[in-house]
């Protein structure tokens, strides 16, 4: 009877932690079939970006100030030593976080983040060496001119083109009108090499009163940006006001109109002009109203989900997961909203090919998706 009652305890003991690891997978329907939804870590700070080394670990930024490794087992590290001090208030914080293209031979990282100084914040990135799971060498490489108070609208990815030069997004830090100002970085998308110094062929390079970084402007917040890898330009997304999110193809010298013309409404219920009252200004491929508050962006090139190849990833925060659009060249074919319960910061297909997405908690979440079943 002794050992009976003894095997019962074990038995009943032992519930919990099956429950738990249960809860840790789902699955999904979608219209393209079923899919694994698998936690790989819940133990992450608001994390923000996410990038794939080499062996498999990933470095994830969280928004409070901290860079993580986290294993594909789901084992997070100790913050990594040697990052820069961020301001961390609002929506500022660690932002962003990418491998040098030539990363197996250089081990260089850069960082985007916003960076305290006089006059309040605004968005920098750094680079700097990973070796032996620490930071080395950390070098700003941007610095968005000017820093102003407030936690609003610091953007930003990180997205680097064949060319070997980096694109640097940011957001107009809740000013408005400064998108439109060329001799300022508020609102624009920034072109740079490497090593922060300006290529000869940015837009503005040699126009007076304007920054020789600036790509593109009239940008509100642009929070998920990737290169499209058939054709090698650089895609973008921003978030509107009171509606009217926007998905772009940021072209050199463009004005993309913030806050002259937009497809929402300010906060308090003011109107704006639509976009086409300037046909002068560049416009958007697609629009959300209501909002989808896009984060984080990802062209699916892989294999393991074969339905999905092609397609465009967007992270959702007000849609609570991730928003999978269809294409034909530049033209967006069809969308499919696929929920994962949370805010979701970002979106990127892994060296396995699955897709990973990042939630925008507290608590944190790593999410790696897959098919439900091994394609045969």
């Amino acid at each position: 009877m002794r050992l009976r009652l003894l095997l019962i305890a074990c038995l009943f003991a032992a519930l919990p932690a099956a429950a738990s690891a249960q809860g840790k997978v789902r699955t999904l329907n979608t219209d393209t079939g079923s899919i694994r939804v698998t936690i790989v870590t819940d133990r992450l700070e608001h994390p923000w970006g996410v990038a794939f080394l080499p062996d498999g670990r990933m470095l994830v930024t969280e928004r409070p100030g901290r860079l993580r490794i986290v294993t594909a087992e789901g084992e997070v590290s100790a913050p990594v030593k040697g990052v820069p001090k961020v301001f961390a208030q609002g929506q500022g914080g660690f932002l962003d976080v990418a491998l040098d293209p030539n990363f197996a031979d250089n081990r260089l990282v850069y960082l985007s983040f916003a960076e305290p100084g006089p006059g309040g914040a605004s968005t920098a990135v750094a680079r700097a060496k990973f070796e032996n799971d620490a930071l080395t060498g950390v070098t700003v490489i941007f610095r968005q001119e000017p820093k102003v108070s407030g936690g609003n609208h610091f953007g930003s990815r990180l997205a680097f083109a064949p060319d070997g030069n980096l694109f640097v997004t940011t957001g107009e830090r809740f000013e408005f009108e400064p998108a439109q100002d060329l001799s300022v970085d508020l609102g624009k998308i920034v072109r740079i090499r490497p090593d922060g110094k300006i290529p000869d062929d940015n837009p503005f390079v040699g126009q007076k009163n304007a920054r020789p970084e600036i790509w593109s402007y009239g940008h509100r917040n642009v929070e998920g940006a990737a290169i499209n890898p058939e054709t090698g330009v650089l895609w973008a997304h921003e978030m509107g006001p009171r509606g009217g999110d926007e998905l772009n193809i940021p072209q050199a010298g463009k004005n993309y109109g913030w806050p002259l013309v937009s497809w929402g409404r300010h906060y308090d219920g003011r109107p704006i002009p639509d976009p086409p009252t300037r046909p002068d200004l560049a416009g958007s491929i697609r629009h959300w109203t209501p909002v989808i508050s896009p984060s984080g962006m990802a062209f699916y090139t892989g294999s393991l989900l074969p339905a999905w190849r092609g397609n465009l990833l967007i992270g959702g925060l007000t849609a609570r997961g991730i928003v999978r659009l269809t294409l034909d060249g530049e033209k967006v074919t069809g969308e499919e909203r696929i929920s994962l319960g949370a805010r979701t910061r970002d979106v990127r297909q892994g060296t396995d090919g699955a897709v990973y997405a990042l939630t925008d908690e507290e608590n944190g979440k790593l999410l790696r998706i897959e098919p439900a079943r091994a394609p045969e």
